[in-house]
């Protein structure tokens, strides 16, 4: 599975090049019994339903056009926003979220808690800092990199 991600990022990395988008996530995962190849792509303002259509239809081509096939199954391709949760995976995703509210999971616990909630106010390459509100205290509170499994950006309430 990581080799048709990386695939299909190579092959759709020059149609987002050509309309100046970003990519930022490809997924490429087995729900019940179909697979499902889902690109998330977006840019500055936000990416509308009609630029998804486009990358889909072009990216669509070029995957029929590859030989061998990286994906001899039947699939079903979905061209999307990340949404407003928007995944942090790259290293200027986590600078652009500074002082942004984040969401970030931890594979181990941290003060008894695996999954935090904060304004993101540090990172570097080892760790990432949060102010976050225990009860009716704010209190920052710092992570190792290592120990985190996903981070996103979150809503607040």
């Amino acid at each position: 599975m990581a080799n048709v991600v990386k695939i299909v990022s190579e092959t759709v990395s020059p149609i987002l090049a050509h309309y100046h988008f970003e990519l930022v996530d490809v997924e490429y995962v087995k729900e019940g019994k179909n697979w499902f190849l889902r690109v998330f792509i977006d840019k500055p303002g936000g990416i509308d339903i009609e630029e998804c259509v486009i990358v889909s239809e072009e990216l669509s081509a070029k995957m029929d056009q590859l030989d061998p096939d990286p994906i001899p199954q039947a699939y079903f391709l979905e061209v999307s926003s990340p949404g407003a949760e928007r995944p942090l995976k790259k290293e200027e995703d986590y600078i652009h979220a500074i002082n942004e509210y984040i969401h970030i999971s931890l594979y181990q616990n941290v003060n008894g808690e695996k999954q935090y909630q904060g304004f993101l106010k540090k990172v570097d390459e080892e760790t990432l800092t949060l102010l976050v509100k225990i009860k009716t205290a704010e209190k920052e509170l710092t992570f190792d990199r290592k120990n985190i499994s996903k981070a996103r950006y979150a809503i607040q309430f």
